[in-house]
Order: structure tokens, then C-alpha cells, then sequence
């Protein structure tokens, strides 16, 4: 529940270096820069390959190079505070959670082909999803705080509606009380990490050198 919460704050953010499209396919530019780094015209393409294989559609590429801006944020802070890097079974856990988000093997493996990502590239932006969603997890858990109305208040506006929407019994709120907690402490995290990114970007140098017109 933790790294699936915070995959989604993510997922705009996911994008590997796992490799540049080839040669034939796309002439590469730099796009941004961010302090002394620079984010390409490749990197772009690779993330909306990627949100268009998860979900079927795309931001727009300027959204795209705003959500790589955050992602930049995130992994140099995380480098520099000697982050470990995740583990192969919990990549391995993670893309079979990726995997059972489709409705079969063959719409995984069909959207796969139709987005032009490799094994390796979806291993790769799995991989860095993970290591960017702990290191906000380890960042801003400890400052989140759930007042027990707080709990209440979701299971009354969120989970009975939903159940009942379903033509299904509500679960008891005990029963939901752990899995409220956790979606509360998602939120704030959430919240805290948004904050955070629109903080640093004033402290930042940032030059955006894409023009959506000459792509």
C-alpha cells in the first residue's frame, strides 16, 4: 500500500537512464537545464512512452519536462543523503505489481510493443520510481500526523460511499482503520513532497530551453 500510494504521485514522474531512443528514431537536444545537469529531448519522449503505457495516455510534453524537473529534484537530494538504491526483489515485486495491473499478460505485453518501451527500459524506470518513492517516504513519514477524526471523517465520506456505490457492505470501520491510517499518511506525504518540489524550485537555476512548437 505504501510504494503503490506513493507510485502514484510518482508515476508522473518516472523516467530512467536506462538508455536514449535510438539514433534513427528521434535527433537528441537538450530540452532544460537544472543547476549544472540537462535533461534531453530523448528523456521526454521516454516518460511519455512510459505514461502512455501505464495509462493509456500522456501529459503534454512541456508537463512532461516539469514532472522531469521534479524527478531531478528528488534523485539529487537522494544522492547526495546516500540513499540505497532499491533491492532486486523489490524491483522484482514492483514490476509484478505493474504486471497485475492489466487485465492480462497479453494487454501488458501488447501495450508494452505498442509504446516502443524494451524490458529493460520498464525495468528501469520501475527501479527509479522505487528509489525516488522511498526516499520521499523515508523524508516525510515521521512528520505526518493522523488525528483519530480524521479517520472517522474518511470512512463516513470515502469508504461507505465507495462500498455502497459497489452494491457492496461497507466494512466495519475497525477493519478499515489500517488501511485509512495509511492512506492519510500517503496524502501528507503527498502533500509535504509537493510543497517541497515548488519550494526548491525558487532556489533553483533552472533554464527551460523547450519550445513546444519545434518539436
Amino acid at each position: 500500500m505504501r510504494r503503490l500510494a506513493i507510485l502514484g504521485f510518482l508515476a508522473a514522474l518516472a523516467v530512467t537512464a536506462a538508455g536514449s531512443l535510438a539514433a534513427q528514431e528521434i535527433v537528441d537536444r537538450i530540452v532544460a537545464r537544472v543547476e549544472n545537469d540537462i535533461i534531453l529531448w530523448s528523456d521526454i519522449r521516454t516518460l511519455s512512452r512510459y505514461q502512455r503505457f501505464v495509462d493509456g495516455k500522456s501529459e503534454t510534453d512541456a508537463q512532461v519536462l516539469d514532472r522531469l524537473i521534479d524527478q531531478w529534484m528528488v534523485r539529487t537530494e537522494a544522492d547526495v543523503s546516500h540513499f540505497p538504491h532499491p533491492l532486486d526483489a523489490d524491483i522484482e515485486r514492483s514490476l509484478s505489481r505493474l504486471q497485475s495491473s492489466f487485465n492480462s499478460a497479453e494487454q501488458y505485453e501488447a501495450r508494452k510493443k505498442q509504446s516502443g518501451l524494451s524490458d529493460s527500459e520498464v525495468r528501469g524506470i520501475v527501479s527509479s520510481q522505487l528509489y525516488l518513492s522511498d526516499y520521499l517516504d523515508s523524508r516525510f513519514r515521521p512528520a505526518v500526523r493522523i488525528d483519530p477524526k480524521e479517520i472517522e471523517d474518511f470512512y463516513q465520506t470515502a469508504v461507505v460511499p465507495r462500498a455502497k456505490a459497489r452494491g457492496q457492505e461497507p466494512p466495519t470501520l475497525d477493519a478499515a482503520r489500517d488501511y485509512i491510517q495509511e492512506a492519510l499518511v500517503q496524502r501528507g506525504i503527498n502533500e509535504q513532497a509537493e510543497k517541497w518540489l515548488k519550494e526548491s524550485r525558487t532556489r533553483l537555476h533552472i533554464e527551460k530551453l523547450f519550445d513546444e512548437a519545434a518539436k
